[in-house]
This record gives C-alpha cells, structure tokens and sequence, in this order.
C-alpha cells in the first residue's frame, strides 16, 4: 500500500516538474522559495533527457545571481559527528544574520537507489530555521563522494540567496578529495586518537585540508590535545600550499558548540588573506575549469556507451577479456574502432 503510494508520489512529482518552465523555477528560487529550490533541484538530479535540458537552462539562468557565497567542504572520519558539527555550526552562522544552505551526500542505498542516513532527521533544529536549507543526496557511483549535480546545485543556492554554503561528504576516502574541488574550504574533523589514528588517514585528505578540527574533545580533553599536537606537526611535513595559507588546527565540540568561533575566526582569515593575495578568485575560476572538463569526459563516456555499435559488441568483449580469450587493450582498441 506505501509502495504504491510512493509510486503515485513520483509520477505525479514527474508530472508537476514537466508541466514548469525554467522560468517558473528560476522566478521561485531567485524569490527564495525553498519549495521551489527543492523542486529545481529534483529536476537537476533527474536522468531524463528533456529533465536535462530545462536544468541546464535553470542552472544558466541562475548564474548570474551566483557566486557570492562562501563554499565550505566538510568531512571526516566515520562516528566523528558530521551533522552535529554542522547543525551547531549552522545555527551559529544564523545567529550572525547569514543563510545556510547545507548539501548533505549520503551513502547510496542498494535497494532503492535513495539516500539512506536521512541527514534531516539528525539535524532537527536546523530543518525548523526558515534561514536554513538542507538537502539530502544520494551519492550514487559518483566519483569523490560527492553527487554528481552539486556542483549545480551550489549555484542555485547562491542564486537563492545562501551565503553560507556547508557541503558534507560521506567520509575520508581516496575519492573524498572530490570535494575540494568544489569548495572554498575543507575541513576535516577528525576524532581524539593522536598518532595511531594518523596512520589510518589518506593523505591526500590531509594534504588537502585548510584546517584540521579534532571533534568530541570535550569527551577526551587529554587524548584531543595529544591528537592536535600530532596533527599539527604532521602537516608541517607537507609542502607549503599553493594559497599561502598555514593549516590551523582546533579543538571543538560540536555536541556543546565549543570552538566554534575559533572555526569561524580562521575561515573569516582565509577568505580575507586569500582574497587580499588573488588566490580566491583563481582557485574558483580552475574549479569551473575542472567541472567544465569533467562534463565533458562523463557526456563522451555516456555516449560511448549508448553507440548502438558499442552496445552489441561491449558484453560480448568483456567475456572475452575475463575468461582470458582477448587482452583489455585489443577488446578496448576494437570499441574505439567502432564508436569512431
């Protein structure tokens, strides 16, 4: 009976996103509908073809009111509290007069193909502020933990009138570093352990972070003060960053709120010295870059695929590859030959 109900749900949602222009979305998020915002963004995450078309011309229509936020990437190690970090920081944030928009990817159920940690449900107080926006993703088989739209959907928040961008990943992983392509600052929290913890990180996660934050350091005052001195003789190992900026490294309790001006106070310093210096602006402009080119390489990759050529001999040459009868090179060369 639900399932059927979920069922009539979505088609009728189908119904309603392809009955809007652009324009009908475009006048609700510029207004600062959440509704709207929310319904915008259905449509970006949509696979149909003609969904495409009217969210790429949303997204275009949005740009020009974009930009003018402040984009920060958070993640972390799993059970360090993501989302009580960030609800505590968002109210804060709104405390200060700005509008959080927070773009919380989860992990992909196998099942239905939706989000399955519900990020609204541990982040209460903040889903009742009419300054706030959160929005739950499925990541999907996206590369870097990050849904492969939020990018776009980043810019229809800033086009709606949030300042303040939190963008939360599933956890520290070799693709996590996604994130920070898309971000003006990553934060990485992590949990009181010093040393030990240090050799289960990647580090390309920590050689990305603009600040390190060890989380819960209420609960373990001694092992959070051992950790931040590990942490932070560690990241003096590593080459100086391209922004000039020196990675600070804090305590905070997202659960008490404790540290969290702290937090604000070297985000507030970055955005000033980086802007001062022109990295800012340039490391925006090699993010747009890079989605840019990423597009590219997914729609060529898609359209490789969906080549009536390369869709008859593709299962048949990946046999062969398995069971030893063709080298991966050959069997690749030969769909190549056939898509061009």
């Amino acid at each position: 009976m639900n399932k059927n109900r979920h069922i009539a749900d979505r088609i009728k949602a189908a119904k309603a996103r392809r009955r809007l222009k652009a324009e009908d979305y475009v006048k609700g998020i510029l207004a600062g509908d959440r509704v709207m915002l929310g319904r915008a963004i259905t449509l970006i995450e949509s696979t149909r073809s003609e969904d495409r078309v009217k969210a790429n011309e949303v997204v275009e229509k949005c740009l020009p009111k974009a930009g003018n936020s402040f984009r920060l990437g958070i993640t972390g190690v799993p059970g360090v509290g993501k989302s009580t970090f960030i609800e505590s920081l968002g109210l804060k944030l709104i405390d200060q007069g700005h509008k959080v928009a927070v773009l919380a990817v989860d992990p992909t159920s196998g099942v239905t193909g939706g989000s399955i940690l519900g990020d609204k449900t541990r982040m209460e107080k903040l889903s009742t502020r009419d300054e706030a926006f959160i929005r739950p993703s499925p990541a999907g088989d996206s590369l870097g933990g990050v849904a492969r739209h939020t990018r776009e959907v980043i810019t229809l928040c800033e086009a709606a009138g949030y300042d303040r961008i939190l963008v939360e990943t599933v956890g520290v992983g070799q693709s996590e570093t996604a994130v920070h392509s898309m971000t003006d600052f990553f934060l990485l929290l992590l949990l009181p352990g010093g040393g030990d913890e240090l050799q289960g990180i990647k580090r390309g996660i920590v050689e990305m972070a603009d600040m390190i934050a060890i989380n819960k350091s209420d609960l373990h005052l001694d092992a959070a003060k051992q950790a931040k001195r590990s942490y932070r003789n560690a990241v003096h190992l590593f080459p100086p960053k391209r922004s000039g900026w020196t990675v600070p490294t804090v305590l905070c309790s997202g659960i008490k709120g404790e540290g969290l001006d702290t937090i604000l106070k070297h985000t507030a310093e970055y955005v000033s010295t980086t802007e001062e210096s022109g990295y800012f602006r340039t490391h925006r402009q090699g993010q747009a870059l890079h989605w840019f080119e990423e597009t590219i390489e997914m729609g060529l990759s898609r359209l490789f695929r969906e080549h009536p050529k390369v869709s008859q001999l593709l299962e048949d040459l990946k046999k062969d590859v398995q069971e030893g009868k063709r080298t991966p090179f050959s069997a690749a060369d030969e769909l190549l030959q056939a898509f061009s």
